[in-house]
């Protein structure tokens, strides 16, 4: 009678362990169909949160083994679009808006955690000795390490994969547990029938001398219309001229330093405003209007694709560049880290006009 008793409780502990799988399986079973993935199309969203504000992508991803990738990001708020490439030549990223692109020889994205690229997901939670899995709702929750150069704040991220390992969400927290980035996946194709022609760069030059052409068709046939006009002034010129009304300065200054200089330079597209910091931190900080190159135009640069508030930028060697609102910044300076240099980009905004500064 023992042995029966015995015998039913272990098959009722066999029954009741059916299903679910340990850290070690369900780990093991994402890297396994990420890594046997040829090619995938992931599509989404992605949320950035920066104090009080909440910046709001919609994201696709292609990949194509083993170097290539395609991230194209457009903000939800101004529909601002730009679109990261890797392929046999470099890494880009590209702004149609601007018909420009930096170029970069870079490592990205393997130099790097990265919320959307699963190679990524799969390295830091096998990286990671301490990798824990919960399960949710039916889900699993994969927690893990991340490795931001860029961004030491952030600490870990949780991965939620479903039974089938199809990735559902990922959720990167700093050191204080606090949400600073989300990427909702509304759909995964891991069986994507991508070729390398999909990741050519003269795609996107194509596209945008097209575009450049239907709005020089539209430009003639107003031109009439435009020279019966009386010339602008005052505030209506400033679109056409490039001038800037307003300086903007960063919220942000590393303790010990201070303006020196504002400087305003007149150029052949409009104003150029430089601004000079001294003391302990010395930097310079370059705006101007954002202008559309007649010619597609690439600037190399020496780092790595890195995003800014709600654009992605380029991080040289202590120097940032990126576009936001129509408007191109310059900030460079050897004596700030590269966590200062993101500090200060990110507390530039156009709620913090100081134009009694201006010299």
């Amino acid at each position: 009678m023992k042995k029966i008793i015995v015998l039913l409780f272990s098959l009722m502990l066999m029954v009741s362990g059916c299903g679910k799988k340990s850290t070690e399986n369900v780990v093991k079973d994402f890297t396994n169909k990420v890594n046997d993935t040829k090619s995938y199309i992931l599509k989404g969203n992605m949320e950035i949160y920066a104090d009080e504000e909440t910046f709001t992508y919609s994201i696709e991803v292609d990949f194509l083994k083993d170097y290539f990738y395609k991230v194209k990001m457009v903000n939800q708020t101004n529909n601002h679009e730009q679109i990261i490439l890797r392929n046999t030549d470099a890494v880009y990223v590209i702004t149609p808006s601007l018909n420009k692109s930096f170029k970069f020889q870079s490592e990205w994205p393997d130099n790097s955690s990265q919320a959307y690229i699963l190679k990524a997901l799969v390295n830091d939670m096998n990286n990671d000795a301490e990798t824990k899995v919960t399960e949710e709702e039916g889900a699993y929750v994969i927690e893990s390490k991340v490795n931001y150069p860029n961004n030491p704040e952030l600490s870990y991220q949780k991965i939620t994969v479903d039974q089938d390992n199809n990735i559902k969400k990922t959720e990167i927290y700093n050191d204080k547990n606090e949400l600073k980035m989300k990427v909702t996946f509304t759909s995964v194709d891991y069986n994507a029938n991508l070729k390398e022609d999909d990741f050519k760069l003269e795609d996107y030059i194509t596209e945008t001398k097209d575009e450049n052409e239907t709005e020089n068709e539209n430009q003639e046939s107003t031109e009439e219309n435009k020279e019966e006009q009386a010339p602008c002034e005052g505030d209506e010129c400033t679109e056409e001229t490039g001038a800037i009304e307003n300086i903007l300065y960063p919220l942000y200054i590393p303790s010990n330093t201070y303006l020196s200089s504002s400087d305003r330079v007149n150029t052949d597209i409009g104003d150029r405003i430089i601004l000079t910091f001294g003391g302990e931190k010395n930097f310079v900080l370059v705006e101007e209007k954002a202008v559309m190159a007649e010619e597609f135009e690439i600037v190399p640069v020496y780092g790595d694709p890195l995003i800014v508030s709600d654009t992605i930028g380029a991080l040289g060697t202590n120097s940032l560049t990126w576009t936001k609102d129509d408007m191109s910044y310059y900030l460079a300076g050897n004596d700030l880290t590269t966590a200062e240099l993101l500090a200060i980009g990110e507390s530039i905004g156009y709620n913090n006009q100081l134009v009694s500064g201006e010299k």
